[in-house]
C-alpha cells in the first residue's frame, strides 16, 4: 500500500448510490493533477486528503490511485480555506461570499464558522437569513462527516459507510 496526499482540486464524478467517485487532486511531487478513483463519499473540492491505496493503469483513462481508504483534514491556509468555502459545500456560501468571509476572518474563518457563526453578519452582504442558512448547512456537513470518521473508525469501508449513512442519517452511530 502507498500514500498519497492533497488538495482536492475537481470532482470529476460521484456515484452517491455507492460512494464511488473519480476526483483529481494536486499532491507535492507530481506536475499534473493525480486521478483518485474509489469509494470518496462526501469529498469536497478544497478538502485536504490523505489516501491509502494503489497505483494502477486504465486502459481508457490512464494512470490512477485507486484509494482504499482516506482522511480529510480542514485546510490550513487562507488560500486552501477559501477554496474549501467556495466549493459549494456549505449552502449560502460560493465563491464570492467564501472570499469576503476569508478576506474578513482569515485565519480564524473555521473557527467562527464552527463556535461563532452568528459573526458572519458582519461581512458585507450577509444578512441573519444567510447566517442561519449557513450554520444549517455547516452542521449537516460536520455530522455527515463524523458519521463517516466513526464507521471508518470501526473498520467499516466507505462505500459500506455511504449505505449507512443513507439507510440510517445521523442516527447511524446510535444504531451501529
Amino acid at each position: 500500500m502507498e500514500y498519497i496526499s492533497g488538495v482536492v482540486e475537481r470532482v470529476t464524478f460521484e456515484n452517491t448510490e455507492n460512494g464511488f467517485s473519480v476526483i483529481k487532486i494536486k499532491s507535492k511531487g507530481f506536475t499534473d493533477l493525480v486521478t483518485v478513483v474509489g469509494s470518496l463519499a462526501a469529498v469536497n473540492v478544497g478538502t485536504i486528503i490523505r489516501l491509502k491505496g494503489e497505483w494502477k493503469m486504465d486502459s481508457k483513462f490512464g494512470k490512477q490511485f485507486a484509494a482504499q481508504d482516506y482522511r480529510e483534514t480542514l485546510p490550513a491556509t487562507v488560500v486552501g480555506i477559501q477554496k474549501y468555502l467556495g466549493s459549494g459545500l456549505i449552502k449560502g456560501i460560493g465563491p464570492v461570499f467564501a472570499q469576503r468571509i476569508v478576506q474578513h476572518f482569515q485565519e480564524d474563518t473555521l473557527r467562527v464558522l464552527e463556535e461563532e457563526a452568528d459573526y458572519l453578519v458582519k461581512v458585507v452582504g450577509i444578512g441573519q437569513k444567510r447566517v442561519d442558512m449557513i450554520k444549517k448547512s455547516w452542521q449537516e456537513q460536520k455530522e455527515i462527516k463524523n458519521v463517516m470518521l466513526f464507521l471508518q473508525s470501526h473498520g467499516v469501508s466507505t462505500a459500506f459507510a455511504v449505505k449507512i449513512y443513507k439507510t440510517y442519517g445521523n442516527d447511524s452511530i446510535e444504531i451501529v
